[in-house]
């Protein structure tokens, strides 16, 4: 980031705040109404809703920083993001199906990826007004306010999220599992570890670089790890886009959680 100007780095947070929380009333304004929507690929829910934060934010985005890449769940892709240094990353509404069911649970997630790793990140639940946002190598925060994931290595088992298989896997003979309710938005469902009300979540295959790469600078700022269950790390803004298993939890605990899956694995 030293070659990033101070001027540009200011200039690109005052974006990315003022972008995403008008992004975020667009959305809250639509919420609740009766809006089209439809069925994209074999399973993901799409509305009107979605369309229309899509294009607020990328037209505040792409005019401010017009030599930034750009990668969103609902634009075409544009190869030409895999030889842009910088890209913004972006869910106009990341938990669709929780926002077209009248849950709070949903939100607007943006990040600005830099050689393939965040370096500012926002996301914003407007229903709660819940407002995340992390710049890399300073901190992370929740409505302003510094949050820090919980540090230690004890597991409360009612304190993680995400799919079932992989939450009963890692409780075994370490305690009874209860698995938290399910939150509808995966960027949200991380930001939980970042501010401590989870103590691990994980993320199960098929997530994508928009429903990660800002939640994972937040949790990072937050002092926590988020990675494969390898504990190999993520890259962003490659050609392949889509991601395996993942797991976030504060630095003490993820160590804890990969080694343990290490050890549970096949020879």
């Amino acid at each position: 980031m030293a070659d990033v100007s101070q001027e540009t780095l200011s200039r690109d947070v005052r974006l990315l705040k003022d972008t995403v929380r008008e992004a975020g009333a667009l959305a809250l304004s639509l919420f609740g109404t009766d809006l089209k929507r439809w069925t994209k690929g074999s399973s993901s829910p799409v509305s009107e809703a979605d369309i229309a934060v899509n294009e607020l934010l990328e037209e505040r985005l792409r005019a401010a920083t017009r030599d930034y890449g750009w990668m969103s769940e609902e634009s075409a892709d544009d190869k030409d993001r895999l030889v842009k240094r910088r890209v913004w990353i972006v869910d106009p509404i990341d938990g669709t199906r929780g926002y077209l069911a009248g849950r709070e649970d949903w939100c607007v997630s943006v990040a600005l990826v830099e050689d393939n790793a965040p370096l500012l990140a926002a996301v914003f639940a407007p229903a709660t007004d819940e407002f995340f946002f992390a710049v890399r190598g300073q901190g992370a925060t929740l409505n302003d306010v510094i949050v820090a994931a919980t540090s230690g290595t004890e597991m409360d088992f009612s304190r993680i999220a995400g799919p079932k298989p992989l939450v009963d896997r890692l409780g075994g003979e370490l305690g009874e599992v209860t698995l938290h309710p399910r939150i509808a938005s995966l960027a949200l469902r991380l930001c939980r570890v970042a501010q401590g009300s989870l103590d691990a979540a994980f993320a199960g295959g098929n997530s994508h670089d928009w429903d990660l790469a800002a939640a994972h600078l937040i949790v990072q700022e937050a002092n926590g790890r988020m990675t494969a269950l390898s504990g190999e790390g993520i890259l962003y803004n490659c050609r392949e886009v889509t991601h395996g298993v993942l797991v976030a939890a504060g630095c003490d605990r993820h160590a804890r959680i990969v080694a343990r899956f290490r050890d549970r694995s096949p020879a």
